[in-house]
């Protein structure tokens, strides 16, 4: 066969086969045009997962008679003219109509705010019909019914009806982060509709639409520059985090994209904070020179090429680091409203006055707070007398005269005053120990509440953040074993750890092979203390063989010092004393990241008075 052009339907069939995967990837550009339009109200609707129908309005720019014929041709745009390093739109390339045209039932109607009528023209297989007028308001309307109709082998690869619609709302929540300033509408008949108000310059208000109230509360702001690269956005606590990275949006210039440069740095930053399996939440904005970056990278347009990655790279890394480090132990709140709900499951109290009223509670004992208000222990209407009241006769029982006077004598709990140097340590910010509790938490009371501590998580990660300075100090003091402890391994494991023995000793721990099939440990960590140097040494063996022979253990330097700190951290089951406790608790203040252990989980979680009169309905 001798070589000739393909037609031009075939030509935009096959380009749809890169720009058009899914009906997802059909409302993504179809909404990037309407925001470069200029659109202030975005409603989009679809049916059948989009298979069907998808309806896309916006009351953008529009386009007149001209415009709207060459819209429908291949590589017709007008946001680029001659240059690709110097891309300000969503999109440029000028395929994406004609790609949907061409494997679709494709309507488009315009109008301009300065015409007397819109336009109509149509797209069936890549066949475009007959301009017509036709009757429209300013703005765009874009209709495509039965998506891969001219090529039925497509849609053999589409998922259900289900599993399209939440690919659409993922891909419009993701747009909707980028452009507050923009009203987004989802509807139709295989959706709940969904309305996200503009909120202006506000993306904080944006994402709580997009990720829900919460998340204000959870995350962390980011303003980071180097060079000429622009970081902002914000970051979840490590404590709260999710199954999957569907929580993890990035925008460069504007432009969502779900890169792997900048997801793999976003796990880098958080890789000695979260347990295996679980992903942080993050919305970040990268602002820089277009000529700096590429976004032409496949049509998609949902991966990008920066001219220096390490630079982007090392500024996530950097940012995300440092914020976590200012945040110090702050840990989720959402700790806290989690541990509320599951004690008030069940429970009738809530918002049903007629069950409080049967446990004595009145509803004029009830403060009302104005919005935003702060709740203080004063304000309880269970809040103990400052002093007894006026008995008008003799009582009996708890009203005699010497009780009276004990309950004067009493501190009223949410109203005290430290009258010496160690109840002053309730000023602290995770307060002053109370109690141990099964040996393993600590109870601490605070000015306006209660903090409770997983003291082995605390400690591993007090451990792993001191293990992680020496290391970086290239002094981690080690303390000689007064008998050497014989390890039995595998031959295997044995041989990996020798190979390593040098790396090892450079972190305080020092081993040698002990004949066939065991392992000699003569020095440990000193700050590990009583380490349980048996378990370490199978982890580390273990770990040396996941992660790889050739590698060095410099490389993994803050796995192997988390698996230090876990052997050599307080365990669950030793008792402190009240010292101990609070030394425990005011290192953790001092700690940066010491609100969750080295696997992620939360080390402490604090109870407001309010929280606690909630769980017996006194409030």
């Amino acid at each position: 066969m001798r070589i000739h052009q393909l037609p031009e339907t075939l030509i935009n069939q096959i380009a749809a086969g890169e720009v058009i995967e899914r009906p997802a990837s059909v409302v993504k550009e179809l909404v990037e045009n309407a925001i470069d339009a200029g659109a202030g109200r975005i409603e989009i609707a679809t049916a059948g997962g989009g298979k069907a129908l998808i309806r896309v309005i916006d009351d953008g720019r529009g386009m007149d008679a001209e415009d709207l014929q060459l819209a429908v041709r291949r590589h017709c745009t007008s946001k680029i003219d001659q240059r690709l390093d110097d891309i300000r739109t969503l999109g440029f390339r000028g395929e994406a109509l004609p790609s949907i045209g061409s494997v679709a039932r494709l309507t488009l109607r315009s109008r301009p705010a300065d015409a007397s009528h819109a336009n109509e023209i149509s797209l069936e297989g890549g066949v475009p019909s007959t301009l017509k007028p036709a009757a429209a308001n300013r703005g765009t309307t874009v209709e495509v019914r039965d998506l891969f109709f001219a090529t039925p082998a497509r849609l053999k690869f589409l998922k259900s009806d289900r599993a399209e619609t939440a690919a659409i709302t993922e891909v419009v929540r993701r747009i909707a982060i980028a452009f507050p300033n923009v009203r987004f509408t989802l509807s139709g008949p295989d959706r709940s509709s969904i309305d996200m108000a503009a909120t202006g310059e506000d993306r904080l208000a944006r994402i709580g639409q997009v990720l829900g109230a919460e998340f204000a509360a959870n995350t962390i702001a980011l303003d980071a520059v180097r060079e000429e690269v622009e970081l902002t956005g914000h970051i979840g606590l490590p404590t709260w985090n999710k199954a999957n990275s569907l929580s993890q949006y990035a925008f460069v210039n504007g432009r969502p994209v779900q890169d792997k440069q900048i997801l793999s740095a976003i796990r880098a930053a958080y890789s000695d904070t979260l347990p295996r399996g679980r992903y942080p939440v993050a919305v970040l904005w990268i602002t820089i020179d277009p000529a700096l970056v590429d976004v032409n990278v496949h049509p998609a347009k949902a991966d990008v090429r920066f001219r220096d990655p390490a630079l982007v790279r090392g500024l996530i890394i950097g940012a995300i680091r440092q914020a976590l480090l200012a945040e110090g132990d702050r840990a989720s709140p959402s700790a806290r409203s989690d541990l509320v709900r599951a004690f008030s499951a069940g429970q009738t109290g809530g918002g049903d006055d007629g069950a409080r009223a049967a446990q004595g509670w009145r509803k004029d004992d009830a403060v009302k707070l104005p919005p935003g208000a702060a709740w203080t222990p004063a304000q309880s209407p269970s809040r103990p007398f400052t002093s007894p009241p006026p008995m008008a006769a003799p009582a009996f029982g708890f009203g005699e005269t010497a009780q009276a006077e004990f309950e004067a004598a009493a501190t009223p709990s949410g109203r005290y005053e430290p009258d010496n140097e160690e109840d002053l340590s309730l000023s602290h910010r995770l307060g002053a120990a109370r109690a141990q509790v099964h040996e393993n938490y600590i109870l601490a009371q605070t000015r306006d509440g209660m903090v409770i501590v997983d003291q082995h998580a605390a400690h591993e990660r007090l451990v792993f953040e001191r293990l992680k300075t020496a290391l970086r100090q290239g002094s981690v003091a080690s303390q000689l074993l007064l008998l050497p402890e014989i390890i039995d391994l595998p031959e295997d494991d044995c041989d990996r750890l020798a190979e390593r023995a040098d790396e090892l000793a450079g972190f305080g721990l020092v081993l040698e092979r002990f004949g066939p099939g065991a392992i000699a440990v003569r020095e440990t960590p000193a700050m590990l203390g009583e380490a349980d140097v048996a378990g370490l040494v199978r982890d580390l063996s273990d770990e040396i063989a996941e992660w790889d022979s050739a590698g060095g253990l410099k490389d993994r330097l803050e796995a192997v010092a988390s698996t230090m700190a876990c052997h050599g951290s307080v365990r669950s089951g030793r008792r402190l004393t009240r010292e101990e406790m609070d030394a425990l608790l005011r290192e953790m203040e001092r700690t940066p990241g010491s609100g969750q252990c080295n696997h992620g989980r939360p080390t402490y979680i604090e109870l407001k008075l309010s929280d606690i009169e909630k769980l017996f309905s006194r409030r």
